[in-house]
């Protein structure tokens, strides 16, 4: 059944390039379209920019990089991306959007977990992410590489797309009541608020060793966003393993792979969004906001147990992180239909019944 309002499934996301909705300066990659999103491709140029801005209601992004920008970078045969510093690259998608359809843009899973800052911007907008229903332009990204230094390319893919008409936000009831049917996250006493599902960090450790996490190491080599499993994972990273306290101190200005205590579902008629920051529950914040797919953990797409894995900086302080402590929330919303595909079957996903798992670009021990 479909709905009225909701996300958008692959099938239609297809249907957005056919109507002229959607737009690209070249053929789509066969994977790009997912099960509720799309992944958006890097231009050809990258412009290093003074500081991050916001266009604004009365100023198109290009009126603001003709004043800002510094110089520009050729991205055809991949250029490096320094920490510290900040892009703006023309995406090679573009939108025509119809009156009633708006979108959301967010890192990619793979995005975050190397630390790498990413945000979406269109002509006279006063929030970044958010596209309102109706735009007709340019999409721009903008990149700062937080840890690590990175190499990119034209076509290269950070962040990614979804497609909504209306409201499709559950409420506290209808999550709770969709929980109880389908089990969101494994969890007996789920905490509900706010619209969404609480997600706690698991710091009693995995393995022989007690593996609770890993800390990003400074003036490391390059990350090349486009090699999988070309990467030692002790150059980059320094483990970090239960000390029998069942907690961690967050240091400021330092960046942490966490893995979610509970696993989490995402039915094939919903898609799930990782809520950014809530200042109720400490001095920290989970760094990116992300997309879940429809089917991820889903039993049936070979997703059983999958955790949410977790970016997390401190604020200006040191803060203590403690087993079983919330450190986010899950929000769903309602699918227009059901997708084509679900994430897991087939796709090619990198995270479907994951535990703590570092990105995709470093080999496993």
């Amino acid at each position: 059944m479909k709905r009225n309002a909701g996300i958008l499934a692959d099938r239609a996301i297809g249907d957005l390039f056919g109507s002229g909705s959607l737009l690209s300066e070249t053929m789509l990659d066969h994977d790009q379209i997912q099960p509720a999103s799309l992944d958006l491709r890097l231009g050809s140029k990258a412009l290093r920019v003074r500081a991050s801005f916001m266009p604004g209601p009365n100023s198109t992004v290009a009126d603001k990089l003709q004043r800002l920008t510094l110089h520009e970078i050729d991205l055809e045969h991949g250029a490096v991306l320094e920490t510290g510093c900040v892009y703006i690259v023309p995406l090679m998608e573009s939108l025509d959007l119809p009156a009633d359809l708006s979108a959301s843009t967010n890192p990619k899973s793979s995005t975050g977990r190397l630390d790498i800052f990413t945000r979406v911007m269109v002509d006279y907008a006063q929030e970044f992410d958010k596209i309102p229903a109706g735009y007709k332009g340019q999409l721009y990204l903008e990149i700062s590489p937080r840890t690590f230094p990175i190499i990119v390319r034209r076509g290269s893919r950070l962040s990614q797309i979804r497609f909504r008409i209306g409201h499709a936000l559950l409420s506290d009831s209808a999550l709770l009541d969709l929980h109880k049917a389908e089990t969101l996250v494994a969890s007996e006493t789920p905490n509900v608020s706010g619209g969404g599902i609480a997600l706690s960090i698991d710091l009693k450790g995995t393995g022989p060793d007690g593996l609770v996490g890993y800390r990003g190491k400074h003036h490391t080599a390059v990350i090349d966003v486009d090699r999988k499993a070309a990467h030692d994972v002790l150059d980059f990273w320094e483990p970090l393993y239960s000390r029998g306290r069942d907690e961690l101190i967050l240091d400021p200005d330092e960046f942490y792979i966490l893995v979610s205590r509970e696993a989490v579902h995402v039915p094939p008629l919903y898609a799930a969004e990782m809520t950014p920051y809530d200042p109720l529950v400490g001095e920290f914040r989970v760094h990116y906001a992300g997309f879940f797919d429809p089917g991820f953990g889903h039993a049936g797409a070979g997703g059983t147990g999958s955790r949410a894995v977790l970016e997390v900086r401190s604020h200006e302080v040191p803060y203590i992180l403690e087993h079983g402590q919330i450190i986010g929330r899950l929000v769903y919303e309602h699918m227009l239909e059901h997708p084509q595909g679900l994430y897991g079957t087939g796709l090619g996903s990198n995270y479907q019944a994951q535990g703590l798992k570092l990105s995709k670009h470093f080999r496993a021990a």
